[in-house]
């Protein structure tokens, strides 16, 4: 009985004596390049990460649209990302031109 008693009194206080917990986050240091289709880039892409996360990829020659479209793939098959199909080809191509 004891132990159902401190149980329940260590829950009526345990709330009261919590404090909402506060982040200052950093300042973004990168900023999507300019180019075609950059809106649907940042409507979609910015709701998980930033531009530092993209600018983090493999680049070069070998990773280009073949790259990227597996990329947006794996944000919606694994990740869950609410991309709707109208905008994979442009987000696919904005990030194949862009980087």
């Amino acid at each position: 009985m004891t132990r159902y008693f401190f149980l329940a009194l260590l829950l009526a206080v345990g709330p009261a004596n919590a404090a909402p917990v506060s982040y200052t986050l950093p300042d973004e240091t990168a900023a999507f390049k300019p180019g075609p289709n950059l809106d649907v880039v940042q409507n979609n892409c910015t709701a998980c990460h930033s531009a530092d996360y993209i600018k983090t990829q493999p680049q070069g020659p070998k990773f280009k649209k073949d790259f990227w479209q597996a990329e947006v793939t794996k944000m919606i098959k694994v990740y869950g990302a609410p991309i709707e199909d109208a905008d994979v080809g442009k987000i696919v191509d904005y990030l194949a031109a862009t980087y």
